[in-house]
């Protein structure tokens, strides 16, 4: 079916679905720095493997994180998307609560809403150079 190796197969499909998802602390609190980014990053990869999604580019700024990923058709980007930022954000602030005092005296992380876009493979490059540039 799909002779290209630029697709992904399964037992019923032949696809290439790219995402490009922004999420942003709340209040844009400039926390994802050090330690944070480095375990943000970690966890990262650890939950879209677990929702069997490739991580293409992921970076930070001290507000926000960029990811590109390509999902199997099965994924629902918002239940990814809302996955993602509750299970980071508990434990983020489980494990840095004494820096993110300052910052967060509620139990919220990230902001309500999130960015995500379709990526084609023209603009795939574009995006990845940007998210590395961040």
């Amino acid at each position: 079916m799909c002779k290209n190796n630029l697709y992904r197969t399964n037992r019923h499909s032949c696809y290439l679905l790219e995402y490009h998802l922004v999420v942003v602390t709340k209040y844009r609190h400039p926390v994802l720095k050090g330690a944070i980014k480095v375990y943000l990053l970690d966890q990262t990869k650890t939950i879209f493997d677990s929702w069997h999604c490739t991580i293409k580019a992921v970076n930070t700024d001290l507000d926000h994180i960029h990811i590109l990923f390509e999902a199997p058709p099965q994924v629902q980007l918002s239940k990814l998307a809302n996955n993602y930022k509750t299970v980071t954000s508990r434990l983020i602030r489980k494990n840095f609560s004494e820096q993110l005092k300052p910052y967060y005296w509620k139990p919220y992380f990230w902001s309500d809403s999130y960015f995500v876009c379709s990526v084609s493979d023209r603009t795939e490059s574009a995006v990845k150079s940007y998210i590395d540039s961040q």
